[in-house]
């Protein structure tokens, strides 16, 4: 059946290749609806974990620290923690092998 050739009058007609059409139609709204929910779906999850982690207000008992970032000894120590560490992962690296 060449469509294109058809008059569209006769096309109207058609009662069998109007139910296709709307099938078909109706299929693919359906499909397009259940992407776009489950799109929604995760958008919404998504909003629903940030909007719990921005919700949570720091613990009352802990208190703020006043730490003046300028200071040698912190430097010398924030040096220390990382050189410590790194070195735990060059070990830990060269057990694996």
């Amino acid at each position: 059946m060449d469509l294109d050739a058809m008059d569209p009058a006769e096309l109207e007609q058609d009662l069998d290749l109007m139910n296709a059409a709307t099938k078909i139609q109706a299929s693919f709204r359906g499909h397009m609806a259940r992407k776009q929910a489950e799109k929604s779906k995760t958008d919404g999850e998504i909003t629903k974990e940030m909007e719990k982690l921005q919700s949570k207000s720091p613990v009352p008992n802990e208190e703020e620290l006043d730490v003046d970032l300028s200071d040698p000894s912190l430097n010398h120590a924030a040096v220390k923690i990382q050189a410590s560490f790194r070195g735990h992962m060059t070990r830990k690296t060269l057990v694996k092998d």
